[in-house]
């Protein structure tokens, strides 16, 4: 790897991170067209997803396409503690701490069992868990509301301010602020003795085993880190959402979305997760809306 590369895979992420920061003070500057901030939010929450499934795939090269039923399990979850038809009714923070929790536990029990698998093998059996998670949310109607979703969720709150619809900038710059926390924890867990580990893993697990690296520990403690980052990002989505969302919206196609994101930028690289998650999301949430605009506006005139 050249001087370049390296010092743009080290600064990358804080260039993106600084660049999204200054969009919306830069946005009464600019064009309505050119306004983007508000659109950028969901980018957020995919990236925060991409990064979840980076540590498994990017970093560790097991190939997960059940990162949907992760996502889901934290929206659900999130949804539950805090919607005010349930006796918990947990704030926003201690609702996405127990959100990670959840997902930590659900990493686990997933992979335990499947931590011998390699390859299309695990790809398949972590496909049929997304499935899985599916039915089981549209089943358990009692409790998740079957196909109808769980809502309304209630507003964050950060130090009294309750956040409202009015103002997007408090949910930009706390979805931005999570996001930042951790790339910063991404990034240390990179160079970390795990971080180190993983990638020996995914290149040739025999032979980091024999110089001592413990691959079926390091393999599920990328299960349990990842999937506590993709419940975290489903518990944000519920609370961009204002609701969980039924079951069909954490699909077999949200795995693929966030597996394009790392593969986009590049397996193992979080600088790559975020272009990634520019790329991917921000056609759909910025390019189609103004080009629906444009073609509106240009009906009005004709």
């Amino acid at each position: 790897m050249s001087a370049a590369t390296h010092n743009w895979r080290r600064s990358g992420p804080w260039l993106f991170l600084a660049i999204a920061a200054a969009l919306p003070l830069l946005d009464p500057l600019l064009p309505a067209a050119w306004q983007i901030a508000d659109l950028l939010r969901p980018i957020f929450v995919f990236a925060i997803l991409g990064l979840g499934l980076n540590i498994l795939t990017g970093y560790t090269g097991l190939l997960n396409l059940g990162v949907a039923a992760f996502m889901a399990a934290g929206a659900y979850t999130y949804a539950i503690l805090t919607c005010d038809i349930y006796p918990f009714q947990l704030g926003f923070w201690l609702a996405c701490g127990v959100t990670v929790v959840v997902g930590l536990a659900l990493g686990l029990v997933l992979g335990l069992p499947t931590i011998r698998l390699r390859g299309d093998y695990l790809a398949i059996v972590t496909l049929g868990f997304g499935e899985i998670m599916q039915d089981v949310l549209k089943n358990l109607d009692s409790i998740t509301k079957g196909t109808q979703g769980i809502n309304p969720l209630p507003y964050p709150s950060f130090f009294g301010y309750r956040f409202t619809t009015d103002n997007y900038h408090p949910w930009y710059y706390l979805f931005l602020g999570i996001l930042a926390l951790l790339v910063l924890f991404n990034r240390n867990l990179q160079y970390s003795r795990v971080g180190r580990a993983w990638p020996s893993i995914r290149e040739d697990e025999l032979a980091a085993t024999c110089m001592g690296v413990r691959a079926i520990r390091m393999k599920l403690l990328a299960f349990a880190i990842g999937a506590a980052q993709c419940s975290l990002a489903g518990a944000l989505w519920a609370s961009f959402l204002g609701s969980s969302g039924e079951p069909g919206n954490y699909d077999f196609q949200v795995s693929i979305i966030a597996l394009c994101i790392v593969i986009v930028g590049g397996l193992g690289n979080l600088t790559g997760v975020l272009v990634g998650a520019v790329v991917m999301m921000g056609f759909n949430s910025i390019v189609l809306e103004n080009l629906s605009l444009f073609l509106k506006a240009h009906q009005l005139v004709s």
